[in-house]
């Protein structure tokens, strides 16, 4: 293939499109596993939770960019066989943010989700 840029942006498309099946493949094969408890017996869901949004600000998902993230995009949507739901999420600038919309609507589902979510910021407007 020549060193064009749409053969470059194949070759980013295919790069991420590999990556999303190895994490849905990944995902899959933990679908049993149960999460780990804390010392009170309870699942730490909630940590994993608290520790994104916690300590160094994030950079953006996107490639090339290295602005802070400001905004958390989320879009839970049905997995293409139909064996479960698949759950998206990426830390983006507000540039990124704006260019965000849903795209996997063809197949939606009741548990169909698009959401953006503002991530916490610090005193002096930095996210968290």
């Amino acid at each position: 293939m020549a060193d064009t840029k749409k053969s470059r942006n194949k070759q980013a498309r295919d790069e991420e499109n590999r990556q999303r099946a190895w994490e849905v493949e990944q995902a899959r094969e933990r679908i049993d596993e149960t999460e780990p408890r804390d010392q009170q017996g309870k699942a730490n869901e909630t940590q994993y939770e608290e520790d994104e949004y916690s300590d160094s600000p994030h950079v953006c998902h996107r490639r090339e960019c290295d602005e802070i993230a400001r905004f958390v995009v989320l879009e839970r949507y049905q997995e293409e066989t139909g064996h479960g739901t698949v759950k998206s999420e990426a830390k983006l600038c507000r540039k990124h943010t704006a260019e965000e919309s849903p795209t996997n609507l063809d197949d939606a589902s009741a548990e169909y989700l698009f959401r953006v979510d503002p991530l916490p910021e610090t005193a002096d407007g930095d996210p968290v």
